[in-house]
């Protein structure tokens, strides 16, 4: 499998158990209603957790054109293959999210509110306050990076090698992990992105797809999960570069 099929297919298993986990809680008739923010913080981990499982060996696992840009800024990805990787999750996170629609499309069209169709492809603060909902997202994906920045540097030290790094160089499971607590400790204000192609696309989805009774799509707040992630990763790789 090719780098570029890998975070496709990668983040589309992503986003479609993430985003299916969304309206599993939220959406009507579903048999995990109403389950809580337990359950999406945990399943968004493991979805993070089955995406690096398949696109790790051939790409990383960046899945997610934050880390791709954090990687390449510290100098550990190749600026030729930011442009490919980034496209390749975009139309990863437009397959999974689309899919996820359609499974879950009688609970849908069952479901009165149109927020809450909203709410299960894309992320939205607890309480509008755009600059502190930019610095949390900017916050939550300085960690991210700065784990794998670190971890990679620990791996390459030891082994005089340097492979194909991701979130996949922390580990399936260790990620899964990071990501977890991420989503328990800072993902309660915004709902916690950290991705721009996780709420991008799937926003764009929202308004494009055939979705009884839907809403807007809220793009004046759709900046916030993009913006604060690449931020946080250019703050996260100058950083790095400056800590040592």
């Amino acid at each position: 499998m090719s780098p570029f099929t890998a975070e496709l297919v990668g983040t589309a298993l992503l986003m479609l158990t993430g985003t299916a986990t969304n309206a599993n809680v939220v959406l009507t008739d579903t048999k995990g209603h109403n389950s809580g923010w337990l359950v999406i913080a945990t399943s968004w981990a493991l979805a993070v957790y089955v995406g690096v499982v398949v696109a790790n060996p051939y790409s990383g696992a960046h899945l997610n054109p934050a880390v791709t840009l954090g990687l390449a800024l510290a100098g550990q990805f190749a600026w030729a293959q930011v442009l490919p990787y980034v496209l390749a999750q975009l139309l990863g996170a437009a397959l999974g999210s689309s899919l996820a629609w359609l499974l879950f499309k009688d609970h849908f069209d069952r479901t009165p509110e149109p927020r809450l169709k909203l709410a299960v492809f894309c992320t939205g603060p607890a309480i509008r306050h755009h600059k502190l909902n930019l610095l949390n997202e900017l916050v939550g994906t300085l960690v991210l990076l700065l784990v794998i920045f670190y971890n990679n540097q620990t791996k390459t030290e030891l082994t005089a090698t340097h492979t194909a790094i991701g979130l996949g160089s922390v580990g399936a499971l260790p990620v899964a992990l990071l990501v977890w607590v991420i989503g328990l400790s800072l993902g309660g204000t915004t709902g916690y992105a950290i991705n721009p192609a996780r709420d991008l696309v799937p926003r764009l989805m929202h308004a494009l797809l055939p979705i009884q009774g839907k809403g807007g799509s809220e793009w004046s707040y759709a900046w916030v999960p993009v913006v604060g992630p690449l931020l946080g990763a250019a703050l996260a790789a100058g950083l790095f570069g400056w800590l040592g």
